[in-house]
Order: structure tokens, then C-alpha cells, then sequence
């Protein structure tokens, strides 16, 4: 009888990779609502850019949800509504 030999060889940064971004897909698929502190690290924008350039715009501001002083706004909503913005730069 031979004996069997395996060997598997993995490129530990592809597979890394695909982990965060299956991950974040998860994350993502689960997020309803976001606040602008969870716009701020979505973005990696700060928050004074996020008011002047992105949460100004009608668009954003249609689709803002506010409860006294607090606002929030439809998670992919607002992610469509901030590329549009963008790709218009």
C-alpha cells in the first residue's frame, strides 16, 4: 500500500482578504439605520466634511430621519445617495 501525502498550500493574504470582505458583506446586509459618528467611519470622512459637502444635499437630506436633535438615515439608501454625490466631484 502507498502512502497518501497531502499538502495544501494557502496564500494567507488572498484568504485573509476574502474573510473581511465576506465579513463585511454580513455587517453590512445587517446595518438598517446609521448615525453620522457610523457615516464618519464608513467614509473616512469627518464629520464637518460629511455636513458641508454630503448631508446638505437635498438628496440626503430626503431620505434623514430625525427624533428630536438626533438624525438618521436608511443604510443602503444613503450609501447609493453618497456615491451619486461622489461620482459628481
Amino acid at each position: 500500500m502507498i502512502p497518501a501525502s497531502v499538502q495544501v498550500q494557502i496564500d494567507e493574504k488572498a484568504f485573509k482578504e476574502y474573510i473581511e470582505n465576506q465579513l463585511n458583506l454580513q455587517v453590512h446586509e445587517s446595518i438598517f439605520m446609521i448615525d453620522i459618528e457610523k457615516l464618519t467611519v464608513i467614509t473616512s470622512m469627518s464629520k464637518r466634511f460629511l455636513e458641508d459637502e454630503i448631508l446638505s444635499d437635498p438628496r440626503m437630506r430626503n431620505i434623514e430621519r430625525r427624533k428630536s436633535r438626533k438624525r438618521w438615515w436608511f443604510y443602503k439608501e444613503s450609501l447609493e445617495v453618497i456615491k451619486e454625490i461622489v461620482d459628481e466631484w
